[in-house]
């Protein structure tokens, strides 16, 4: 048997693929997959396979369904068309990964200041009317405990 005549059972790709059934059938709901039926059972052909991969790397990189089934549907139109729609799509998920990535970084730096600031007030010892009223406070927050329970 050739590879593009090699068929897949809903169990088999789910498993491979590390997804539900259930999320197969969605895809199938979608548009996305077309498998052919044998009586109630889904046979899911090797184009099927390739197709399902093509969705779960564009669902990585944060496509949404609809840009997927669109770069789906191109390839029976015009492959060309296709790599040019997918050119678009990927340069522009790169662009908001990227702005993505500064806010990260950013925001890791902020955290990062903090932690150095509250390390800094933390290495000085604590003024002996602080550490009463730390002590007066946690005891209270003990009584409220007991008295919930």
């Amino acid at each position: 048997m050739s590879t593009s005549e090699r068929t897949y059972t809903i169990s088999q790709l789910a498993r491979e693929y590390q997804v539900t059934p259930r999320a197969l059938r969605f895809y199938e709901d979608k548009g996305l997959l077309t498998p052919r039926r044998e009586g109630m059972n889904r046979v899911y052909s090797h184009r099927d396979r390739a197709k399902l991969q093509l969705i779960l790397r564009g669902k990585r990189v944060g496509l949404s369904l609809i840009e997927i089934k669109e770069i789906l549907d191109l390839y029976k139109v015009d492959q060309r068309a296709q790599a040019q729609t997918a050119l678009k799509r990927f340069r522009s998920r790169i662009a908001a990964l990227e702005e993505q990535r500064k806010d990260v970084d950013a925001a890791i730096e902020a955290l990062h200041a903090g932690v150095r600031r509250a390390e800094a007030f933390l290495s000085k010892p604590a003024a002996p009317a602080a550490v009463g009223a730390a002590r007066a406070f946690e005891k209270e927050a003990k009584k409220r405990l007991e008295d919930a329970r």
